[in-house]
């Protein structure tokens, strides 16, 4: 009752608030008119003024060097919870706290319900579509790939946004409803959601304790404990096991209410998801022949919530590592419909295909000569048709920007969808002799075709504008205004080096200031050592 009575004094005073603004205001102008007697204002006014009148200069520049001091603290402390945890302190109190009071998130009110509801439809006609992010079909592995590079390097491979992205996937594939009241997939479900990996890899060792024939917990182990391909291979074999004996028992009771059927499909998504690592693991550790039958037999058996892996990518790449063309192709023919959905993976390995049938052979000047053939010319329009897809392939491929590690989940048509495309697919191309030079050659024409590409498109939809935002998101790298700066360093290096001094000369007058006012109480040892530092 007295929450109650509380929560409708909030909405009394936000409802005021929003519509009464003005009686508020009279209101507080009143007040202090009519109390300006027993205040003093007056006086104290001009006590303030006087007070103000008499300080030097002295303290305006201590006063600045102190709130620079704070704000500095501040960024420091924002930059350190965003790194544990993900997320802006502030934005978390001003969403949670100070916004509610204000009327930002009010969710108790009826009325608001009634409004939400009624707006539904036009707040979603008039917000802009998102740019969808996709699961890497080849994303390595944690441990044993991308651990290694931050050890090497001491930079982190992948962004917060990124490993939240992966947590959300691994949820939704590896739990499911039937888990409640199993201490082991309940740990699990928890391990998923953790953000720290010692953390993780802690519940899965506790949850095998519990149960050995726990999948999901191999699954964790063999992604981020493992150091090796080799060791990742050795779980996931035990955790294949583990996943048939689990995927044969949910099968005979599926059928026994909605409760086993999520169940079964939960059991489904975990055999796939470890068949489809050890296959990319025999991929790693140069057994093609395995790979390629484990990922052509799940592209046959793959259910629908599971497409979002793109096995038929992996495949692809599988065989043009083992120069199969002619069985790429024709996997290449199965998936590229017009039906569905088009990736880089599938533009870009069409125009590679086509291109080794001229690559070898083209020479532009003699094509500037006599024309292109009808050979030539289909193979230019696929190369056409995929830079018009993703325009920023081409540029990796040709080594005209340089490869990092690619995310967990890439963008299509945007710049991670490329590094990812790159980082395994460059090798392929280096393979068909002279691939390369014609894609050099002829990629740039694309846009002579199409010179609005946000505009207008010719195969595709035009080129989205919100790729640069969420690729910023996916991919590691500097902050801008850090780039910013390094560049102008290297433009104009005398310049920012002026600049530099008279920041310099700034941060160190508020602390000669407060040098200055110490003498009194310090002890000269003491005010030396600091004058040094």
């Amino acid at each position: 009752m007295v929450f109650g009575f509380l929560r409708r004094i909030k909405s009394w005073i936000v409802w005021s608030w929003t519509y009464l603004w003005a009686f508020w205001f009279l209101l507080v102008l009143f007040v202090v008119y009519y109390l300006r007697g027993p205040l003093k204002i007056i006086e104290n006014i001009g006590m303030a003024t006087m007070f103000l009148s008499t300080l030097t200069p002295k303290f305006y520049v201590a006063l600045t060097g102190t709130s620079s001091l704070i704000s500095g603290l501040i960024l420091i402390f924002e930059w350190w919870y965003y790194r544990k945890y993900g997320t802006s302190f502030i934005e978390q109190v001003s969403l949670n706290h100070i916004s509610p009071w204000i009327g930002g998130g009010d969710n108790g009110g009826e009325a608001n319900n009634v409004a939400v509801n009624t707006n539904t439809t036009v707040t979603s006609q008039q917000a802009v579509p998102e740019c969808k992010v996709w699961r890497n079909p080849l994303n390595l592995f944690r441990g044993a790939e991308y651990q290694r590079f931050y050890w090497a390097t001491n930079k982190e491979p992948l962004t917060y946004y990124d490993m939240n992205l992966s947590a959300q996937d691994h949820q939704t594939f590896f739990t499911c409803e039937g888990d409640c009241g199993k201490a082991e997939y309940e740990i699990m479900q928890t391990a998923w959601r953790e953000r720290n990996p010692v953390a993780r890899i802690k519940a899965a060792h506790d949850a095998l304790e519990k149960n050995a024939d726990c999948a999901s917990a191999y699954i964790l182990l063999a992604e981020e404990e493992a150091t090796t391909i080799l060791d990742v291979e050795k779980i996931l074999k035990q955790a294949v096991r583990a996943a048939e004996t689990n995927y044969r028992k949910s099968q005979q009771m599926q059928h026994q209410g909605s409760v086993m059927e999520a169940l079964h499909r939960r059991d489904t998504n975990v055999l796939i998801y470890i068949k489809r690592r050890l296959a990319m693991c025999a991929r790693k550790l140069g057994k093609l022949k395995e790979a390629v039958k484990i990922f052509r037999d799940l592209t046959k058996e793959v259910p629908p919530i599971m497409n979002v892996l793109n096995i038929h990518e992996n495949l692809i790449e599988a065989l043009l590592e083992m120069q199969a063309y002619a069985d790429a192709q024709a996997v290449l023919a199965k998936y590229d419909d017009i039906s569905l959905p088009k990736s880089a993976t599938i533009c870009y390995t069409a125009a590679l295909l086509k291109a080794r049938a001229v690559a070898d052979k083209f020479s532009p000047d003699i094509a500037s000569k006599r024309g292109l053939t009808t050979v030539e010319m289909a193979a230019v329009e696929a190369i056409h048709r995929a830079v018009e897809f993703n325009p920023h392939v081409p540029k990796y491929l040709l080594e005209m920007k340089p490869l990092i590690l690619p995310p967990e989940h890439v963008l299509k048509r945007g710049d991670s969808e490329a590094i990812a495309y790159a980082f395994f697919h460059l090798t392929h191309w280096k393979q068909v002799e002279g691939a390369l030079n014609l894609l050099h050659c002829t990629w740039e024409g694309t846009f002579r075709m199409l010179p609005y590409p946000l505009e207008r498109g010719h195969l595709f939809y035009p080129y989205p504008t919100c790729t640069e935002c969420a690729d910023r998101e996916l991919l590691p790298g500097l902050c801008c205004f850090t780039a910013l700066l390094a560049l102008l360093t290297h433009q104009y290096p005398e310049s920012m080096g002026m600049v530099a001094k008279t920041m310099l000369s700034w941060v160190s007058l508020p602390f000669y200031y407060l040098l200055d006012k110490l003498e009194a109480v310090l002890p000269s040892n003491l005010l030396q050592l600091l004058s040094r530092i």
